[in-house]
């Protein structure tokens, strides 16, 4: 077959990085497309994919964000016409979806978020649904995803990446050369998706605990902001340990050097969560029926109060306790193509 992926955000990146050698070892072909948001683009380049690149970020209004899709998914049906795509993939990209249902092309979509609201879009259009174990079923309902298209695989999509992954020695100068020394307690924080649909509000605890952090005199903190505009509003804050790299970097790199991770999202936890690294969420919208997981196995602790801000142990980790779930890799892959 001739697969068409489109990578619409960061996370999908490290995602279909491995999932490629997959498609490629059992025959089938595959072009890349991806929209040019956060650090999507760069790191796929780092990885050395070569995606098409279309399209871009439609802002933090709801109107902005409508015209970007129907705009983007014009801009790729017209690039993909002609092509002889026999299957569209993505982690629910929905312009990429919009575009396939359009040109009549098969289009897979996987999701582990059940409280993005855009899922009403993708799960319609959608030809297969591939989603978490965890998944809650009425979210799958409520969202148009017909019992016969919806697909359930193991652990999490992070599994897919990090279940084998053996961390490159040389990221340490990387480290030292934004300032992080092997002795320094490093944290890597990730802000709040505070332009996206499922987070239309401010969270207030992210700002007390980046105070606490930069105050602490062993620490070093890395920040990983996910657009410009973000990245300028906490260069504003000017504190002597706190990092904002504008290279794009290796975050399955990063993360198994960090000693504590604390994200305002999900995926980044997760990958913490994958490695066996110190995590925290301070995320303060509706959780995810896996994260709820996470959190009861005690790979995952919950920021909800300024009593939690307090209460994170802010020092070395003592060792790592990867999950090592590997199957998932050959589960997903095998989802995808069944019945293709």
């Amino acid at each position: 077959m001739r697969i068409w992926i489109d990578l619409a955000n960061s996370p999908h990146v490290p995602f279909f990085r491995a999932l490629i050698p997959e498609f490629v070892e059992r025959g089938h072909q595959f072009e890349l497309t991806a929209r040019d948001y956060a650090q999507t683009v760069a790191l796929a380049e780092a990885a050395g994919m070569t995606p098409v690149v279309i399209g871009g970020h439609g802002g933090g209004k709801l109107t902005g964000k409508a015209g970007n899709l129907i705009g983007r998914a014009a801009s790729l049906a017209k690039w993909a016409r002609g092509r002889g795509f026999d299957l569209a993939v993505s982690h629910n990209s929905y312009a990429q979806i919009a575009a396939a249902g359009g040109l009549g092309i098969r289009a897979v979509t996987l999701m582990d978020y059940e409280h993005q609201p855009a899922n009403h879009l993708a799960f319609r259009l959608a030809s297969r649904v591939i989603v978490p174990r965890a998944f809650p079923e009425s979210a799958l309902k409520r969202y148009g995803a017909s019992r016969g298209k919806v697909k359930r695989y193991e652990g999490t999509k992070e599994d897919v990446y990090l279940a084998d992954f053996t961390p490159d020695p040389h990221f340490a100068e990387i480290l030292r050369a934004l300032g992080v020394a092997a002795e320094d307690i490093l944290v890597v924080v990730r802000p709040p998706a505070s332009e996206a649909l499922y987070h239309r509000f401010e969270n207030q605890l992210f700002r007390e605990l980046l105070d606490r952090l930069c105050t602490h005199p062993d620490v070093k903190v890395i920040m990983l902001a996910r657009t410009e505009s973000q990245r300028r509003e906490y260069e504003v804050i000017a504190k002597p340990n706190l990092i904002l790299p504008r290279q794009a970097l290796d975050g399955a790199n990063l993360i198994a050097a960090s000693d504590l991770v604390i994200s305002a999202g999900g995926t980044m936890n997760r990958e913490a969560a994958a490695l066996g690294v110190p995590a925290a969420t301070i995320y303060a919208g509706q959780w995810a029926a896996i994260d709820e997981g996470l959190v009861r196995e005690g790979r995952l602790r919950r920021i909800s109060s300024r009593e939690d801000v307090e209460a994170v142990s802010i020092k070395k980790k003592s060792g790592a306790n990867p999950r090592g779930a590997t199957p998932v890799r050959q589960q997903i892959v095998n989802l995808i193509l069944s019945g293709c």
